[in-house]
């Protein structure tokens, strides 16, 4: 679990990802050019497909995001129970 947390943290401690969480939890599954339109224009941020995708690969490494192939798109997906479980242990 250790090893889990770590991966958790390392994903939450960079802003832009921070970001990327955000607009995911608000709109739950979302395609890499929904994300990357909407983190642009909403939050002004200049920022590459690639970039986020290179984003995405820590957040997926995490557990906080899963990805799937429809079509010819790759759906994001908000995963937010890694955030849970992280908490569990303090606050109960």
């Amino acid at each position: 679990m250790n090893g889990d947390r770590d991966k958790i943290f390392k994903a939450l401690g960079d802003p832009t990802r921070r970001l990327m969480l955000d607009e995911l939890a608000e709109r739950k599954e979302q395609t890499l050019y929904e994300l990357t339109a909407r983190l642009i224009v909403k939050h002004n941020l200049a920022i590459t497909r690639q970039a986020i995708a290179k984003h995405l690969a820590a957040l997926e490494e995490a557990g906080l995001v899963h990805s799937q192939k429809e079509g010819k798109f790759r759906v994001i997906l908000f995963d937010n129970e890694p955030l849970k479980h992280l908490l569990e242990g303090w606050i109960q």
